[in-house]
């Protein structure tokens, strides 16, 4: 039975047929094939290859289920289990590879991709050079232009001033001419203005001075006058106001004499004082006579004895005063009177 296994096993499909070469063969075709389309191809930018991935499936021929020595299933089993362990590696390398050679595309792209836009930058960067040199030489032309249109205008402008200065300088002249004429012909006009008027203002002095002298005369004889009635005016004024000098010092002096007598009957020294004291006060009246203050001017150096004096000024309601407002104002406004147990002053 082992030699007869042995014998359907090895009569099957041939070695290069087998699923496992046929696996590998395929998958180093297409590896080939994409490394030589990927060394082939031009620099110039494409569209990114397409991988391709093919799978090989076979269809075994159904095999007559043979008699299997359990020893030999399991060495197949074996074999078998080693065989799938063997292609999911392959499998897995060839997934890396193709990983290794899609990211190997996408840097050669992303290089490529980089390179043509420096290429594009420096482009540009030319360009924006030529531009800017191309700007320069207009506006170097431009400069240079307006520099000859200006220089042109400033000839222009020269001779234009130039020409304005010989008319304004002609025309100075005839001016200065005739300036001259008319000064001329007015310094002869004023000379003899002049005359007149001095020959006018001599006799006009001649005639002031006459006035003057008259009214100089005049002024003498006046002020002679209101100097002999002003004397004449101090005189009365001063022999009025000596005679309302004296009649408002001899009405003082009656009112005085009264106000004198009404306090010492209205004051009672104390008993302590002696004929060496004397208390001064400072008295100040109203127009109607009332008492508006009273201020102890010089003291007695006794209490009793100024208290008493103070007392009998506040105790009178109504003083005698004059009627005549001068005469209170002078002598009666304000005044100071004296305490002695002798004499009241």
């Amino acid at each position: 039975m082992r030699d007869h296994q042995r014998e359907v096993t090895t009569t099957g499909v041939p070695p290069w047929k087998s699923p496992v070469a046929l696996s590998v063969t395929l998958h180093l075709l297409i590896l080939g094939i994409a490394l030589a389309g990927w060394s082939w191809t031009s620099p110039v930018e494409e569209p990114s290859p397409r991988s391709i991935s093919a799978r090989l499936i076979t269809q075994q021929e159904p095999e007559p289920s043979p008699v299997v020595d359990p020893v030999d299933q399991q060495k197949r089993d074996e074999e078998r289990r080693a065989e799938d362990q063997r292609r999911q590696e392959e499998a897995e390398r060839q997934r890396q590879e193709e990983e290794a050679r899609r990211i190997a595309e996408q840097k050669r792209q992303e290089e490529q991709k980089r390179l043509q836009q420096q290429k594009e930058q420096e482009r540009q960067e030319a360009a924006a050079k030529e531009r800017e040199a191309q700007k320069a030489r207009e506006d170097e032309a431009a400069r240079k232009k307006a520099e000859a249109e200006a220089k042109e205008r400033a000839r222009q402008k020269a001779e234009e001033q130039k020409r304005r200065q010989e008319e304004a300088r002609r025309k100075a002249e005839e001016e200065k001419r005739r300036q001259e004429e008319q000064r001329k012909r007015e310094d002869a006009e004023r000379k003899r203005q002049e005359e007149l008027a001095r020959q006018e203002a001599e006799r006009k002095r001649e005639e002031a001075e006459r006035k003057l002298r008259e009214q100089q005369l005049e002024a003498q004889a006046e002020a002679a006058q209101r100097a002999r009635e002003e004397e004449a005016r101090r005189r009365q004024e001063a022999a009025a106001a000596k005679a309302r000098e004296a009649q408002m010092l001899s009405e003082s002096e009656k009112y005085q004499a009264l106000i004198r007598e009404r306090l010492s009957q209205a004051w009672y020294p104390p008993s302590s004082a002696t004929e060496n004291m004397t208390a001064r006060l400072q008295i100040t009246l109203l127009p109607t006579g009332e008492l508006s203050g009273v201020r102890l001017v010089s003291s007695s150096g006794n209490t009793a004895f100024d208290n008493s004096a103070l007392g009998a000024v506040r105790s009178l309601s109504r003083y005698p005063i004059p009627n005549d407002r001068d005469t209170f104002e002078r002598y009666f406004r304000q005044f100071t009177i004296e305490f002695n147990p002798r004499r009241l002053r």
